[in-house]
C-alpha cells in the first residue's frame, strides 16, 4: 500500500501538469491517500499511429477529485488489460485494488471512434473467477455480476474529454450508487485590473477546462445564478454605474435587463421550476428579499425588517428561502415560509453564518461560518443540527454545491489573491484552483446537463 502511495503522488503531478491546459488550475491540497484505490488502464488503441486522445487521464483526475477514489499510476499497474476476460484478479486484490475499469478505442470511419469500456468489481471477480452463475427460468446461466457496466458508443474526434467525463459518471454511480457530476460546468467571474475590461462572467466545464467568456465590463459583475434547465444565467451588473440584474443564454449570448430599481439589485436565485427569481431589492429603503416571477414580471416582498436580509436560496421543494439576515444582531441564517412568511432561524454556533444552500437531499445545508475571527465552509443538518467545518482556508465566501450534493466550490484567498477551491461533502479531500491569470471568484455549479 505504502508503494502505491508513493507512485499516487507521481501521478498527482501528471495530472496538475494535464490540467495546466486550462485557465484554472487544479492544486489537490489534502485527502486522496484516505480514499478508495482503484484502477483506470490505459485503454487500447486498435488504430494506427498515435492514440486520437488520452481518455484515462482526464477519468482518473475526475475520479480522484470525487476524493471517494485514489486511482493508481498506470506504472504500478500489474497488467494491462482490456476486458473483463484479461484480467487477473488476484494480482489486483493483492495490490489493494477494489475496482478496475478498462477498455479500447478503435477507429470507426473518418474522424469517427469506437469507444468501449468496463467497470470491473475486483473482490467479486476474485471470489468467483469471473464465473458467477444465477438461476433464471429454473437454469443456471452466466451472471456476471462482477462487470457493474459495460457499454460502447460512437464518438467524433472532437468528443473524447466529454466522453471521459461521461465514462467518470457511468464508474462513478456504478461504485457508489450516486449520479456522478463530471459533465456538468462552473460559472465564475474573473477580475484584472490590467485589462480594458477587467471583469469578466466565464462558463468552463466543472474542472476549468474548455473556459468561454460570456460577457466583459469595465464594471463589476458579481453573483451568477444558473437556471434549472443549465441554458441561461443570472447575475449582476454595475456596467451602467447602477446595479442591475440580467439574465443571458449561455448558448446565443442574448441577454435581457430584468431589473433596474433604485439602491440594490442584487443575489438573484432561480426558483426549482425556473420560473421565478429570489432577489434583494434595497428600492423600498432596506435590503429586503422579493420574488421576481420572469413571465410577468410581477414582484412579491418576502420580508419585511429593520435590519439587512440577504443571500436568499431556494429550498429544494421551492416552498421556502433560506436567507442571511442581521435581525438578531449578528448575521445568521433564517428560512421564511412563502406561503406563511413564517421566519425560523436555522444557526446558532459561531460568531456569524453567512450563504446558506440546501443539498439537493435537503438533509444538510452548506454555509461560511465564522469562529474566532475565520471564515470557513461549514455543513449543518437542515434544519437544525450538527455543524461541521469542511475548509481550513481563509476568508471562504460563495459555496456551491454539485448537483449530486458530493462537492462544494466557493471563493477563498491564497497568496493574497481570490481563487476558487473544491471541498469533498466529507471534508476529506480539498484542492484549489488559482486562475492563471488575475483573480476569480463568485462560483457557481450548474445544474445536471
Amino acid at each position: 500500500m505504502k508503494n502505491i502511495l508513493i507512485k499516487s503522488i507521481l501521478l498527482f503531478v501528471a495530472l496538475t501538469a494535464f490540467a495546466r491546459a486550462g485557465v484554472l488550475e487544479i492544486v489537490i491540497t489534502e485527502g486522496i491517500d484516505t480514499a478508495r484505490p482503484i484502477a483506470v488502464v490505459p485503454f487500447e488503441w486498435k488504430g494506427e499511429g498515435k492514440a486520437p486522445n488520452e481518455l484515462t487521464d482526464v477519468i482518473a483526475a475526475d475520479l480522484m477529485r470525487s476524493g471517494k477514489f485514489n486511482p493508481i499510476p498506470a506504472s504500478a499497474m500489474p497488467q494491462r488489460p482490456t476486458a473483463d476476460d484479461e484480467i487477473d484478479y488476484s494480482a489486483w486484490a493483492k495490490m489493494g485494488v477494489e475496482a478496475i475499469l478498462v477498455g479500447s478505442i478503435e477507429p470507426y470511419s473518418v474522424d469517427r471512434y469506437m469507444v468501449k469500456f468496463e467497470v470491473i468489481d475486483v473482490l467479486r471477480g476474485q471470489i468467483t473467477g469471473g464465473n458467477s452463475q444465477m438461476l433464471r427460468n429454473g437454469e443456471l446461466v452466466q451472471s456476471n455480476d462482477h462487470i457493474l457496466d459495460s457499454r460502447s458508443s460512437v464518438i467524433d474526434g472532437d468528443q473524447f474529454r466529454s466522453y471521459a467525463h461521461r465514462i467518470s459518471d457511468v464508474a462513478y454511480e456504478a461504485l457508489t450508487g450516486e449520479r456522478g457530476a463530471f459533465m456538468t460546468k462552473i460559472a465564475y467571474v474573473t477580475v484584472n485590473h490590467d485589462d480594458r475590461y477587467p471583469y469578466k462572467l466565464a462558463v468552463a466545464d466543472y474542472d476549468g477546462a474548455n473556459e468561454k467568456i460570456l460577457l466583459r465590463s469595465p464594471e463589476p459583475l458579481m453573483s451568477p445564478a444558473w437556471s434549472p434547465d443549465g441554458n441561461k444565467l443570472a447575475y449582476v451588473s454595475f456596467e451602467n454605474k447602477t446595479a442591475e440584474i440580467f439574465m443571458q443564454d449561455i448558448y446565443t449570448t442574448r441577454r435581457e435587463k430584468l431589473t433596474s430599481f433604485p439602491g440594490i439589485n442584487g443575489n438573484p436565485v432561480f426558483s426549482p421550476d425556473g420560473e421565478k427569481l429570489a432577489m434583494v431589492l434595497s428600492k423600498d429603503g432596506n435590503p429586503e428579499l422579493y420574488v421576481f416571477d420572469i413571465k410577468t414580471k410581477d414582484l412579491q416582498r418576502v420580508t419585511r425588517n429593520r435590519t439587512i436580509d440577504t443571500e436568499p436560496n431556494w429550498t429544494p421543494d421551492g416552498e421556502s428561502l433560506v436567507f442571511t439576515s442581521e435581525r438578531g444582531g449578528r448575521p445568521q441564517l433564517y428560512s421564511v415560509n412563502l406561503s406563511s412568511g413564517q421566519v425560523r432561524r436555522l444557526t446558532f454556533e459561531g460568531e456569524q453564518n453567512l450563504g446558506g444552500t440546501i443539498l439537493p437531499s435537503g438533509e444538510d445545508m452548506i454555509l461560511v461560518n465564522r469562529t474566532r475571527g475565520n471564515y470557513h465552509i461549514a455543513k449543518q443538518e437542515f434544519p437544525r443540527g450538527n455543524m461541521q467545518v469542511l475548509t481550513k482556508t481563509s476568508l471562504d465566501e460563495s459555496p456551491s454545491v454539485a448537483p449530486n450534493g458530493s462537492m462544494v466550490i466557493y471563493s477563498t484567498t491564497h497568496n493574497n489573491k481570490q481563487v476558487l477551491a473544491l471541498v469533498s461533502i466529507d471534508g476529506r479531500f480539498k484542492a484549489r484552483l488559482p486562475a492563471t491569470d488575475g483573480e476569480v471568484k463568485s462560483p457557481t455549479w450548474s445544474p445536471f446537463m
